[in-house]
């Protein structure tokens, strides 16, 4: 069974938990500074191992010195789900151990 949409107003709950964080069409959507090309390297592995654990993946973009995310959930329509606020809250704790602003 695919995960409950959740509501607007979870949705904006949700984000006040996550600063940083933003629902861009449709998409929870965060975007972290790094140090240099290595550290944002290291946030990409660091999150794609948090995907695989979850069974669920963003869109993961690594520029020089950024990593942005933007996921939603595909068995849910494309609707956000418990699923991306999860995954949003497990790589906004483990950022700063990359130094990601």
């Amino acid at each position: 069974m695919p995960p409950e949409p959740l509501s607007q107003k979870e949705v904006e709950d949700r984000l006040t938990e996550l600063p940083g964080w933003s629902v861009d069409d449709g998409l929870l959507t965060r975007s972290y500074r790094l140090a240099s090309h290595f550290a944002a390297t290291g946030l990409v592995v660091h999150v794609a191992q948090i995907q695989e654990e979850l069974g669920h993946h963003s869109d993961l973009t690594l520029g020089y010195d950024t990593v942005t995310l933007a996921v939603r959930t595909h068995s849910a329509d494309g609707a956000l789900t418990d699923l991306d606020f999860e995954l949003a809250r497990r790589v906004q704790e483990s950022a700063p151990a990359h130094g990601a602003e």
